[in-house]
């Protein structure tokens, strides 16, 4: 069973006291009715929210504790990346429910403030209660960026090409995998790098201050599914090489996933943006390799080109929350 509410926020923020606080822009965190956050000057605040949902982001035997902290944050972490900014300071809401072993509650945190020291982000509140099922927890991360120059999904233009940070799939295909397994009453494996996303914070700010970005997202929920975002908001088309598409490698020994998985997987937290014809994107930013997949049209369609004669449109089948 969990700590009662006052005494599990105080081992929270016992923990977050232990973590680096830029003091300048979080005057104020937990302990207060609300956190006290003061932005530099001449820069736009950004804030994101996102669930995390037992049942349908995560399940408590196929993740780890730590697993799913780290994933909610980088949820919100991510989001702050694909325009650009740097985050700032998140805030936590968790429902637990009455049967939960503390322990469990313990490493959930311990995978969120982990991640959160890696990018100088401090848990500055949030809110507990009881759930009658499951857990659900809710981040919200708010980031800063110079004033005027977030990134939006709006920007793309026709000739812009398109690209995307990393590989695609990994995330889908290691869930295909644990499914299997279970039907096969099967333990399930570790998948903790395809498990364990790194929100592209470095790779966002770098777009950003080289000017190379018209329009950017991250991809939670799938290619198919993020482009057609980016197209929607700028009123454009696209044209997409699937022989192009990074696919993840996954498995013992090796395999690349399928094309399937690399256009409608979610979860991968990478990074797919459109720069101007004219401007050279290096094939690697920060660390992280970039690859051209396509460019974007006048037509307000996506589709898939592929060696074996013209395209496809390409239906956006990556992960959409209510659909059949």
């Amino acid at each position: 069973m969990p700590l009662p509410e006052k005494a599990l926020i105080a081992k929270i923020r016992d923990r977050v006291k232990s973590r680096r606080v830029h003091p300048a822009i979080v005057i104020a965190g937990i302990g207060d009715d609300c956190g006290v956050l003061r932005l530099p000057t001449g820069h736009d605040s950004l804030v994101t929210t996102d669930f995390s949902l037992e049942g349908i982001h995560f399940r408590r035997d196929w993740h780890a504790p730590e697993v799913v902290g780290h994933c909610c944050l980088t949820r919100g972490l991510s989001d702050i990346a694909a325009m650009g900014g740097e985050p700032v300071a998140a805030f936590l809401s968790l429902a637990l429910p009455r049967s939960l072993p503390q322990s469990w509650v313990n490493r959930f945190i311990r995978g969120l403030t982990n991640l959160a020291e890696k990018y100088g982000v401090l848990l500055a509140g949030g809110d507990t209660a009881e759930s009658p099922d499951g857990v659900l927890a809710d981040i919200v991360v708010v980031g800063s960026v110079p004033r005027g120059e977030a990134i939006l999904r709006s920007g793309a233009r026709a000739g812009d090409r398109v690209y995307v940070s990393g590989t695609l799939g990994a995330s889908a295909a290691a869930l295909a995998q644990l499914r299997l397994q279970s039907k096969r009453h099967s333990s399930p494996r570790s998948f903790a790098r395809q498990f364990r996303p790194e929100p592209r914070i470095e790779l966002g700010r770098v777009l950003r201050e080289k000017g190379l970005v018209t329009a950017m997202i991250d991809l939670s929920d799938g290619l198919s599914t993020d482009l057609a975002h980016i197209c929607e908001e700028s009123e454009v088309g696209a044209e997409i090489d699937s022989r192009a598409i990074p696919r993840a490698g996954v498995g013992k020994p090796t395999r690349k996933v399928s094309l399937e998985f690399a256009l409608h997987g979610g979860e991968d937290y990478e990074l797919l943006f459109t720069a101007p014809r004219e401007r050279r994107v290096p094939p690697q930013i920060a660390g992280v390799t970039i690859t051209q997949i396509g460019h974007i049209t006048p037509r307000r369609k996506v589709f898939l080109l592929s060696e074996h004669g013209p395209g496809v449109e390409l239906t956006a089948k990556g992960w959409e929350h209510f659909r059949s």
